[in-house]
């Protein structure tokens, strides 16, 4: 059942809560308190790009119980348009804040994604769940997943990941594959384990293992990050980030106060 608690912001047609990170923690430790499972999406401007014309990206987005702005141009666009975001809320931010909540009530995350495996070392997911439990006391770890490049490629390899996941019974996952992987592996999960938390985290794993240098903290603070990953990860990033994903958020900003007088 999709949680309506919060109201919602529509930025070019998607609905985002207005809810602070502090609340996401609090619906999802309420929610698994009372034994109801959900899903938590965290747009930032490519998904809601994307989500214009691409059916799988809104049929993501429908089955998401909250949906929260991962990105600063989401937050500068909803206070152009006179119905502000309390805040910024990256599932980067999320892994941490939900993994220290889940520890206070002694629960389980699943981690999936990171950097394979290299000579006497473990693989990302693993190293990132470590982590995490080490540092949110009474978080226990159902258990972790690395799978290689091309896995979903393979039906029975992924049908096999779907089952050891689910035989895991993990009150929350964090699926590190990148989009779509992540949301396309959360939308078979669900079935599977109803009573379970997931949450798409893109590099998140990747930031908690160490693998990659998340932004200073003032580059977060002012929409920035961006620059930082581009800078990080050039080939694969320049093309989205410059071509498709910063045109479309000027237009974005430039829509948004017709939308504030519009609501007049």
């Amino acid at each position: 059942m999709t949680i309506q608690a919060f109201d919602r912001v529509h930025l070019d047609g998607t609905g985002i809560d207005r809810i602070t990170e502090a609340e996401v923690v609090a619906v999802v430790r309420d929610s698994l308190a009372r034994g109801r499972g959900g899903r938590i999406l965290t747009p930032n401007i490519d998904i809601l790009r994307r989500a214009q014309a691409d059916a799988e990206c809104r049929r993501h987005l429908d089955d998401a119980d909250l949906i929260v702005a991962d990105g600063m141009p989401l937050v500068w666009a909803s206070r152009l348009g006179g119905r502000p975001l309390p805040e910024r809320v990256a599932g980067s931010s999320l892994i941490w804040s939900l993994s220290e909540g889940l520890g206070r009530d002694g629960r389980s995350i699943f981690v999936i994604g990171g950097t394979p495996a290299r000579a006497n070392e473990k693989d990302g997911a693993t190293r990132a769940a470590d982590r995490l439990a080490g540092e949110c006391p009474g978080l226990r770890v159902a258990g972790t997943l690395c799978p290689p490049f091309g896995f979903d490629r393979d039906p029975l390899m992924y049908e096999d990941y779907c089952t050891k996941i689910a035989g895991a019974s993990p009150d929350l996952v964090f699926v590190g594959l990148g989009y779509p992987k992540q949301e396309r592996m959360i939308t078979r999960l669900r079935s599977l384990l109803p009573q379970a938390w997931f949450i798409g985290c893109g590099a998140a794993v990747n930031f908690v293992a160490g693998d990659i240098e998340r932004a200073p903290r003032w580059m977060q603070r002012t929409g920035l990050e961006w620059a930082h990953r581009l800078g990080t990860e050039p080939r694969r990033l320049a093309s989205r980030y410059l071509r498709h994903d910063a045109p479309y958020a000027l237009r974005l900003l430039a829509q948004a106060p017709g939308q504030r007088a519009r609501a007049r």
